[in-house]
């Protein structure tokens, strides 16, 4: 099977795009350049269909998605900002449990902001797309240890983070 065929770079799309676009948006948090990168990610890929076998098109999209998204932050800090608005049915919660939960929210966001941004990147890989080390080593280029070590420090900042602010 060849990627250059529409049903197979299809599948491929699929399979991957989510997961790319997750990559690049805890990277950059910034969803609509995530999903611009990603889109930009598949052209490449499909411009070079011929190139790329099917068994490396993932390793491909993620190198490319990275690549672009260096090149297109090369020179700003990439500061993670968590954009979704949570909706709360006020019906089943007391107005003083939904505060605190909202304070604890907010503890918890300014907590993954304040991580650095390799903290971060493998903390959400793992906590929010449910990644194994192993797999966010081979997504970030780094030794499964690297993932731990990162892991263990977003932990224990979080931890501490939270702490304080309770």
């Amino acid at each position: 099977m060849s990627i250059c065929e529409s049903n197979t770079f299809k599948r491929v799309f699929d399979k991957y795009s989510e997961t790319i676009r997750n990559f690049i948006y805890y990277k950059c948090g910034d969803l609509e350049k995530a999903e611009d990168l990603t889109q930009e990610a598949f052209i490449k890929l499909w411009n070079n269909c011929a190139k790329v076998l099917l068994d490396k098109a993932k390793s491909f999209l993620f190198t490319v998605a990275n690549n672009l998204f260096l090149n297109d932050y090369a020179h700003e800090k990439v500061i993670l900002q968590h954009r979704k608005s949570i909706t709360i049915d006020q019906n089943t919660e007391t107005p003083q449990f939904i505060i605190e939960e909202e304070e604890f929210k907010q503890k918890l966001k300014n907590a993954i902001a304040n991580l650095t941004s390799a903290q971060r990147e493998v903390f959400l890989l793992n906590r929010i797309d449910k990644k194994t080390y192993k797999e966010i080593a081979v997504i970030v280029g780094i030794s499964e240890k690297a993932v731990e070590k990162r892991m263990h420090n977003a932990l224990m900042n979080l931890r501490k983070e939270i702490k304080n602010h309770i």
